[in-house]
């Protein structure tokens, strides 16, 4: 079991640096999107990469934000009924949610992206609007690693819902 909480250990310390990082995107999509406006209304100019960098960028904020998102346990749901559990019942809800929905649904979207990425790759597909971003490929990838990074996330949650079920963990695997 000391395997399994250090493999957990390992994916949360990944996707709360890879989170942290994705702060950055943020920042950088909120100055972009203000210079926008700013050529847009005092210069009456606007550029078509600079629109796709803002598409592109948000598209990075919540692909890689998922996972860490999820090792906050700031994903919506509805909790009329899981908030009144003890916490040993709702490592189970969290287990079979993980096992039954989160790891299916993520493998799913990770094998079908992946193609559409090696699509995209294989004829360096970019921009179609002229003076757009060239590489459109890069942006398609990052549905497949996003993806991955929300699938280990959820191994680990299941590995942090297992321990606590065997009575080895008794916090939630959160930072704080």
């Amino acid at each position: 079991m000391r395997y399994l909480g250090a493999i957990s250990r390992w994916i949360d310390l990944l996707n709360e640096w890879i989170g942290r990082g994705t702060s950055l995107a943020a920042f950088g999509l909120v100055w972009l999107v203000f210079c926008d406006v700013i050529m847009r209304y005092f210069i009456s100019r606007s550029f078509v990469w600079v629109q796709e960098m803002e598409w592109h960028l948000f598209s990075l904020i919540f692909l890689f934000g998922a996972g860490y998102t999820l090792r906050h346990d700031g994903h919506v749901r509805v909790d009329i009924i899981y908030q009144r559990l003890k916490p040993n019942a709702r490592a189970w809800v969290d287990l079979f949610g993980v096992l039954l929905f989160l790891l299916p649904g993520c493998g799913m979207v990770i094998v079908s992206s992946f193609r559409f990425f090696h699509a995209s790759l294989s004829v360096l597909e970019g921009s179609p609007d002229p003076g757009g971003l060239p590489c459109r490929f890069l942006i398609k990838g990052a549905i497949t690693a996003g993806f991955a990074l929300l699938f280990m996330q959820g191994i680990s949650m299941g590995i942090h819902s297992l321990l606590k079920i065997l009575g080895e963990e008794s916090h939630s695997g959160d930072p704080s």
